[in-house]
């Protein structure tokens, strides 16, 4: 289930219940300093003897190999422990064990099972985790509105991450009447708080007018959080509004930074954009093998349809052979992990100089 991992790590930071013994304090905050020897010497000895909460951190020092030997399965064994006592912390964790397949052998329904249990006592986590399966099919039949209740629940808490399904769902008009201003109201909660997604999505709210009046600047205000956070599509539907001077002024140099950061990240409409500015000397110097490098690298994902492919084809007929061998060749060191920005700076010097 897409993002499950990312939640794995988020819930085993999760609070866990109070102190019920002498030295569960200590060891958690021994814990925190990342003192993980003073931590297991406390905390051991009390998960042996049934602490829940012990348990439960126990288990995540299993899982991370924090203080010892990393072993999912015992993180696993310490989840249930606890689980099984009613830790709504290690019930969502032992769900998402299960979820994913670590420690345990992957079963979507004992997920769905350890993550009700914990849903049931507030964890918005769970929540989340378990209107995702509902939205998915996963270990329960689909069910949309079971997903949106669950969603909701989690919104209600504050979670961004439900924040902008629960806005997607409105949005989509699944499990909902379909309603654009109320997935603009929930994505602008998640985006307020950060989450790059939401601003990603309130901004091609606010360029579209879809629940919200037109309005470019606040697109571009919403693009910009996002892009800085190193959204590429963010960044590459920045560049498209530098381009086109909507909520901002013209600004060709501005579009290509924005299209190069996008690029660098892989993103084939941000490629084939950037080509078409090196195509045409906007904001950059003109270079048809520039050009070329990058409608190749475009036309390599087949998600841009055949604009990079026409296009490519289109600037290879006013080059010389020479000329594309070269194109081939940039687009080689410019697919290079980690020498895109290197790469294109030496081909950019070099059309400077011819």
């Amino acid at each position: 289930m897409k993002g499950f991992l990312t939640a794995l790590v988020t819930a085993f930071g999760l609070a866990v219940a109070g102190a019920a013994k002498a030295g569960y304090d200590e060891g958690a905050r021994s814990y925190e300093r990342k003192d993980y020897a003073a931590a297991l010497a406390e905390l051991r000895p009390l998960a042996q003897q049934g602490h829940a909460g012990a348990q439960n951190l126990l288990g995540e020092m299993y899982f991370f190999g924090r203080g010892l030997r990393k072993d999912e399965r015992e993180a696993a064994a310490w989840f249930r422990k606890a689980a099984e006592q009613g830790d709504a912390s290690a019930q969502y964790n032992l769900g998402v064990m299960y979820a994913n397949g670590r420690g345990v052998p992957q079963d979507f329904r004992e997920a769905v099972a350890w993550y009700r249990k914990a849903a049931e006592q507030g964890t918005a986590l769970a929540q989340y985790n378990l209107g995702v399966m509902y939205a998915n099919g996963q270990g329960v039949p689909q069910d949309f509105r079971e997903a949106v209740a669950w969603y909701r629940k989690a919104a209600e808490e504050g979670d961004a991450l439900a924040q902008i399904k629960l806005g997607l769902m409105y949005e989509l008009g699944e499990g909902v009447p379909q309603d654009l201003r109320e997935a603009v109201a929930w994505y602008r909660k998640a985006a307020e708080q950060g989450n790059v997604l939401a601003q990603f999505n309130l901004g091609v709210m606010y360029a579209n007018g879809h629940g919200v009046l037109q309005d470019f600047r606040e697109a571009v205000a919403w693009y910009l959080k996002a892009a800085e956070q190193g959204d590429a599509r963010a960044q590459y539907n920045l560049g498209l509004m530098y381009v086109k001077g909507q909520g901002v002024l013209q600004d060709f140099r501005e579009a290509v930074a924005w299209f190069r950061k996008a690029a660098e990240q892989g993103d084939a409409f941000a490629q084939n954009n950037l080509g078409a500015m090196y195509e045409h000397g906007r904001g950059v110097p003109q270079s048809a093998v520039i050009a070329y490098a990058l409608y190749n690298l475009a036309a390599a994902d087949p998600s841009d349809e055949d604009k990079p492919r026409k296009n490519r084809q289109r600037i290879a007929e006013g080059m010389t052979n020479t000329q594309i061998e070269s194109g081939h060749a940039l687009a080689r060191e410019l697919s290079k992990p980690g020498n895109f920005a290197r790469a294109l700076a030496a081909a950019e010097r070099e059309a400077e100089r011819a």
